[in-house]
């Protein structure tokens, strides 16, 4: 990998990391047109990742430390509370990764035909949103629980996470506003143990293969485009413009099953 092709993968798992159209599946498309071999691409995939997980560190920075403030009172206050729902969504996806974690990776071998499929249906999940209308409800446990199985759906490439848990909780009606918070800030602690899961058994074993110049553009393009889709999606949402994304999934689905 040169820098050139990390620079495009950055860009590409920095927009789509937040935009409902699934960085995974976009990076395994994007893999598979550069020729990339999935095991020398590791380490990369584990900077980009953690690259994203910053860019939305810094965007909801104000949030986050509003739920560690009000969570070292030890009291059961709305930080409290908010805190816990995100453990619940986290329940499926923890689950997923403990015990079927070898299961996922074989979805994980540049096949961009499962690909495409599942862009088509992240290209349904986000349809039913046009219909769906916004009731401004506040995120229960129980609605916290069912986006989570959404998130752990999107384990899949193709399924977008963000797409996934955002349709899901409109549909639900939750206040459009909060369910993207909420979906940005759920993923946050998974992604995160991932990564140090990743790193502790040797994910960055294989940087020198790549090296060190590839890897560090990749996470500056990863940054910076992560940034401003982040806040990009979030006026999305509030404006209920999710079909154009679901126009977009639908295209690059059939092509991804045609070019298979």
């Amino acid at each position: 990998m040169n820098w050139f092709e990390a620079l495009i993968l950055g860009l590409i798992q920095g927009l789509t990391e937040f935009l409902p159209v699934s960085s995974s599946g976009h990076l395994e498309i994007g893999k598979h047109f550069l020729q990339i071999e999935s095991e020398q691409s590791l380490s990369f995939t584990v900077a980009v990742h953690g690259a994203t997980v910053l860019s939305t560190i810094v965007v909801f920075w104000k949030e986050i430390r509003d739920l560690f403030l009000g969570f070292i009172t030890f009291k059961w206050n709305d930080e409290n509370k908010y805190l816990v729902k995100i453990l619940v969504s986290m329940i499926p996806v923890g689950i997923l990764g403990l015990f079927f974690e070898e299961e996922i990776k074989q979805f994980f071998t540049g096949n961009i035909v499962f690909v495409g499929a599942m862009l088509l249906v992240t290209a349904t999940l986000l349809s039913l949103t046009y219909f769906s209308k916004s009731k401004g409800k506040n995120i229960s446990y129980l609605n916290a629980f069912i986006i989570g199985i959404a998130q752990a759906l999107a384990v899949l490439p193709g399924i977008s996470r963000s797409g996934a848990t955002i349709a899901t909780g409109i549909m639900l009606g939750n206040n459009k506003k909060e369910i993207a918070q909420f979906s940005f800030l759920m993923v946050l602690i998974p992604v995160i143990g991932a990564n140090f899961k990743d790193i502790l058994s040797g994910g960055f074993s294989g940087a020198s293969g790549i090296g060190v110049i590839p890897i560090v553009v990749g996470f500056i393009a990863a940054f910076v485009s992560g940034l401003l889709a982040c806040k990009w999606m979030i006026n999305i949402v509030k404006k209920g413009k999710l079909i154009t994304f679901a126009i977009y999934c639908t295209i690059i689905g059939f092509l991804a099953i045609l070019l298979g």
